[in-house]
């Protein structure tokens, strides 16, 4: 089976970092990341999920964290220098990032948005993240995925 590369693998492909594509089955009832898990049976602690905020000083950022875990909004909004933040509506995540619920990779948006990911992304080799496409996840180095977008892991994101 040939799977078709998305443009989060491409940018890879470009900046020769290894990965891998892995596919697993989509339900369009359950998006989130512990049912990702569960499909790739890995750990859920394993599998990240890219939540897109707005701060109301700096704008946008991106708060990469384990799939399980709930975001902190006032701790992320301290770490981005902002006083409060909120997650962007749903309806507004295709427009700003270029990607829809459930397939948002941290790789390859529209534009650069200052990135947090979560500390505990250190204590595995490899991780998995979004690959811009439902049923699609990149698996790749949790080093990598910092150098690629820039990313600060010092993000304490659990409630």
């Amino acid at each position: 089976m040939t799977i078709e590369k998305t443009n989060a693998a491409r940018l890879l492909d470009k900046a020769k970092i290894q990965y891998q594509l892995i596919v697993y089955e989509v339900d369009e009832n359950d998006l989130s990341a512990v049912h990702v898990a569960g499909q790739l049976n890995e750990p859920v602690e394993q599998v990240f999920k890219t939540l897109v905020l707005k701060g109301d000083k700096t704008g946008y950022f991106v708060c990469i964290i384990p799939g399980a875990e709930e975001l902190d909004l006032k701790k992320a909004a301290k770490l981005s220098g902002n006083k409060s933040c909120d997650m962007i509506p749903m309806k507004e995540l295709l427009a700003i990032t270029g990607y829809i619920r459930g397939a948002c990779s941290p790789i390859g948006m529209k534009k650069h948005f200052p990135t947090f990911i979560h500390e505990s992304c250190r204590s595995f080799d490899k991780i998995y993240v979004s690959a811009g496409k439902r049923g699609l996840q990149l698996y790749l180095s949790p080093h990598n995925l910092i150098a690629e977008v820039r990313a600060t892991s010092s993000f304490l994101t659990t409630v």
